[in-house]
């Protein structure tokens, strides 16, 4: 009996591990189930064009990338996460050097919209994980540029696995900056507080009814 429970755990425990690795994005977030603290400031590294290589997704929602360039769109929108294929480009408009670049995660199933300044989110907090990537690093014939992974589903009910919508980016710098300590704990109390108002909330309605 004992062998057969610990045989009924480990095939558990392999099941719970190809499932994340399913989920795992093509350069997995380090710290899947815990939002990203880690704050992104995206520039033109030189005057030309910003492309967008589809990455993959593992997000059951229908969503498209855009770009702001200096807090303006430049109106296009594309690389629909369902029909696209990994590598896919997209030409998302001309910039000049220095400019201040938002990338946009536009989730047309749930009609929200996230960016990768945080600060434009209303509140909701970090909605992407950044980071360099090399040539050929996230897929056979990836170009070296700026791997961005978006997570779509509203916060604190969501996984955080930020692997919703990824893409590489050309012609980018990126900075990031990480919160102190206690700044990141109120961050993570307030949202905490969030879910338990929700909870509460849910309690009462079903209790009503």
């Amino acid at each position: 009996m004992r062998l057969f429970r610990a045989l009924a755990g480990a095939a558990v425990l392999l099941s719970m591990s190809a499932a994340s690795a399913a989920l795992a994005g093509p350069i997995p977030y380090p710290t899947p189930g815990v939002p990203n603290p880690v704050i992104y400031t995206f520039t033109a590294a030189s005057t030309g064009d910003i492309i967008a290589y589809f990455a993959g997704s593992g997000a059951s929602y229908d969503e498209q990338v855009g770009m702001l360039v200096n807090g303006v769109s430049t109106g296009v929108v594309g690389l629909d996460d369902h029909t696209s294929a990994v590598g896919d480009s997209l030409d998302l408009g001309s910039v000049t050097a220095g400019d201040v670049i938002t990338f946009v995660d536009y989730v047309f199933t749930t009609g929200d919209t996230w960016y990768s300044n945080p600060a434009l989110n209303g509140g909701n907090g970090n909605h992407v994980y950044s980071t360099n990537a090399t040539a050929n690093q996230v897929y056979a014939g990836s170009p070296a540029g700026t791997y961005v992974g978006f997570e779509d589903l509203r916060f604190p009910n969501s996984d955080y696995n930020y692997f919703d919508d990824t893409f590489i980016f050309t012609n980018t710098v990126t900075s990031s900056n990480v919160p102190e300590p206690v700044t990141w704990a109120l961050m993570l109390f307030g949202m905490g507080g969030i879910g338990g108002a929700l909870r509460r909330q849910t309690r009462r309605a079903v209790a009503a009814a």
